[in-house]
């Protein structure tokens, strides 16, 4: 459905921008909802709030950051990463 008919803002766009960890603030500078007439305001955050409100947020920055982790020991693990002091074999 267009929540923000003033931009042609649907909610699922909305709803994968906050599913992508995004604050109300940050989708409304994204996509420009509730900047013209703002009559779409209260349900664009409504959107926003039912999306964060899962906790699907908190879950997509912790995986975020375990796979952060996960790339960076084979990085330092690596020959080609020059250290001052050489690596113990395990």
């Amino acid at each position: 459905m267009i929540v923000c008919v003033c931009h042609r803002v649907s909610d699922r766009e909305i709803a994968r921008h906050a599913h992508a960890g995004m604050s109300f603030d940050e989708i409304q500078f994204e996509l420009g909802i509730a900047t013209q007439c703002g009559r779409c305001e209260t349900c664009a955050r409504d959107v926003v709030d039912k999306c964060c409100s899962k906790g699907t947020t908190a879950a997509i920055h912790n995986e975020v950051a375990a796979q952060s982790v996960q790339l960076a020991t084979p990085i330092l693990e690596s020959k080609a990463w020059h250290s001052s002091q050489p690596l113990q074999a395990a």
